[in-house]
């Protein structure tokens, strides 16, 4: 399955449903596709994959999971309490898309309230593959095997990026194309607007979790999502690197 450390897709057709938007939020849809000459269309290649990726957050109380949406195709970052599934179902209901359309669940560390849902999640998306770093994969149960990923790998388009300290695995991914991160438990939505350290209580390890966010504030993105706390919309990295420099 890992081919030059990059996870290749297989688009899955559409299936399209009612749209019930719940707690969900995200840059607009319908952008438009790169222009193709009608000359060539019938002898071009198939396009990449559309590199707009629109998220979705779905807020499950005291926690938040995304659904990352690429066209007809989607994956599920997080899965959140045991229970959350429905959520998630209605979540998907509001994009358009149904479990069906489901090719990756991202996790992106072990916790319960991240994880709790994988089982019933995997028994609807049956298509689907889960991820999470290696050094959490053992302490994830889930009816069928979760794929480990490293630093750097691609799932979905989306940068891996191991960002240890919260839990020895946790992971983040990063959409390039649009400046996308989704942090997990790596940082906090704070009330101001800005970002905040993982909380101490829950942290592994702190030292690596402060650099953890020292090597995110390498990377450049304008809109940053998270576990807990509101989502960041603009200017996220500038916030990361303010953040890294208080540390």
């Amino acid at each position: 399955m890992l081919l030059h450390r990059r996870f290749f897709l297989t688009r899955l057709g559409r299936a399209t449903i009612g749209v019930l938007v719940i707690g969900t939020t995200g840059c607009s849809r319908g952008t438009a596709a790169p222009a193709v000459d009608e000359a060539a269309s019938s002898t071009a290649a198939p396009s990449r994959e559309p590199a707009v990726v629109e998220w979705h957050r779905v807020d499950l109380r005291l926690v938040s999971a995304y659904i990352l949406v690429r066209a007809d195709q989607a994956a599920i970052v997080d899965t959140g309490w045991q229970g959350s599934a429905a959520a998630l179902q209605s979540g998907l209901k509001g994009v358009g898309l149904d479990w069906g359309s489901v090719a990756h669940v991202i996790l992106t560390h072990k916790h319960t309230d991240h994880i709790g849902s994988l089982p019933g999640v995997l028994e609807r998306a049956t298509q689907a593959t889960a991820y999470a770093g290696e050094a959490d994969t053992a302490a994830i149960t889930a009816p069928r095997p979760v794929t480990a990923v490293a630093d750097g790998d691609e799932v979905f388009g989306l940068e891996v990026i191991a960002t240890p300290g919260h839990t020895a695995g946790h992971i983040a991914v990063l959409d390039r194309e649009t400046g996308l991160l989704v942090a997990g438990d790596a940082m906090r939505g704070a009330p101001d607007g800005t970002v905040a350290a993982p909380a101490a209580q829950y942290t592994e390890d702190m030292a690596a979790a402060h650099e953890s966010i020292r090597k995110l504030a390498g990377y450049r993105f304008d809109v940053a999502v998270f576990g807990h706390g509101d989502p960041v919309e603009q200017g996220a990295s500038d916030a990361v690197e303010t953040l890294s420099g208080q540390l």
